[in-house]
């Protein structure tokens, strides 16, 4: 181990952190938290997790920044015990984790036998919880994910909007600010929620090398798959993004690219562990228990046009706006596959049926529906008695 090299990198991550002034909002969230635990900033690639540690590095004094995937041998414990005693670090922020192999079995070795706290970021949602070294009580894993409107405008526009609640959306308690900058939310939904987005004009082929990165490099470092597995990782991808919505599930996945049905389901979690699949799993009686598969934004846009999609786009914001928040969801489906609302969300004692759609969208999906709180979000500025705009869902808590 080069400790003189591992030094000057984290000097240099310092340096490059003053050129990020401004913070995403889990930045003060996680400052705030006291406690022996380990912290796991987790998100997809492109977030802003690295700035993050670098921020981390500069602002908190006895932090240390080490890049995991620049390093060919490491070896976190014994980096940890050295930079401990010898030069009194307090805080070992440690960039894409996965790509140590024994990253759990370091992390115990860590926690139980040195003086040092450690936060950590991957870009795949790793099974810590599952290992054979008993990560549960040591480690609280935080969720960054792209920007939601609220923080996007506040990146974009420097503004500071207040936060709604569904309640407030059902109720019609949100003001005119909410509705000032509507006229960005489609400029949003094309993929102005990505951090590289801010400075990078065409920002699309940013997103397909990410892609790639994550089939290619961060999918083959967390599991064990034969070569030939990721090139239909790849197809299956292809064919989700090409497809419409309704009806892409395990099933069809296995049909259309002659894999079975194991298979599917395996490469839907890892596509979805790596933040670009969003399966959303059923709520009814008599149905299989298969997702329907949507994608996190603006993925989609990689393989169809946005006025081939939109609808689609609209549902996938839907669902990556409550995952954020970690509400409970389901997709609504009955037992002969007739017509329902899209989707019903619960939350704390109460439930909410809710239809996506575009400008127009009417009340007749509500038939028979025994829910007391019914909702239409409408991709327009429309208002009215279960009718609201769809990019409040932007501004909730």
């Amino acid at each position: 181990m080069d400790i003189s090299e591992i030094l000057e990198l984290n000097e240099l991550a310092k340096q490059e952190a003053k050129q990020f002034p401004r913070t995403r909002y889990l930045f003060s969230e996680i400052r705030s938290e006291l406690g022996k635990h380990f912290i796991g900033i987790v998100g997809p690639r492109g977030v802003g997790k690295t700035v993050m540690l670098k921020q981390f590095a500069l602002s908190q004094p006895g932090s240390f920044y080490l890049s995991a995937d620049t390093l060919e041998e490491l070896n976190l414990s014994q980096i940890a015990r050295v930079l401990s005693e010898q030069y009194k670090i307090t805080t070992l922020l440690i960039d894409e984790i996965h790509f140590c192999k024994t990253y759990a079995k370091d992390l115990k070795k860590i926690y139980d036998f040195f003086d040092i706290r450690i936060v950590f970021t991957s870009s795949v949602s790793l099974a810590l919880f599952d290992s054979a070294y008993d990560l549960s009580r040591r480690i609280l894993l935080r969720f960054l994910y792209p920007f939601s409107f609220r923080e996007h405008l506040f990146f974009v526009r420097d503004i500071r909007i207040s936060k709604l609640t569904i309640n407030d959306i059902i109720d019609g308690q949100w003001t005119a600010d909410h509705m000032r900058f509507d006229h960005l939310f489609d400029d949003y939904l094309q993929g102005r929620l990505f951090p590289f987005s801010l400075e990078e004009p065409d920002y699309m082929p940013i997103l397909q090398n990410i892609c790639q990165k994550v089939i290619h490099r961060d999918i083959p470092m967390v599991s064990n798959l034969r070569f030939d597995d990721i090139e239909k990782i790849e197809k299956t991808l292809q064919f989700i993004g090409r497809s419409e919505v309704d009806g892409i599930n395990f099933s069809s996945i296995s049909k259309n690219l002659g894999i079975t049905k194991y298979k599917a389901e395996l490469f839907v979690k890892l596509l979805a562990q790596a933040f670009i699949l969003n399966p959303v799993y059923p709520r009814g009686t008599n149905v299989l228990k298969e997702p329907k598969v949507l994608m996190f934004l603006p993925f989609r846009l990689l393989y169809r046009d946005w006025s081939q999609c939109i609808g689609a786009i609209r549902e996938d914001f839907f669902a990556e706006m409550l995952t954020m928040k970690g509400y409970r969801f389901h997709y609504l489906k009955t037992k002969r596959g007739a017509k329902t609302p899209d989707f019903l969300v619960e939350y704390g004692n109460e439930r909410v049926v809710i239809e996506i759609g575009g400008k127009g969208k009417g009340r007749t999906q509500f038939k028979g529906i025994k829910v007391e709180n019914k909702l239409i979000l409408s991709h327009a500025p429309e208002v009215g008695i279960n009718k609201k705009p769809l990019s409040l869902l932007g501004y909730i808590v």
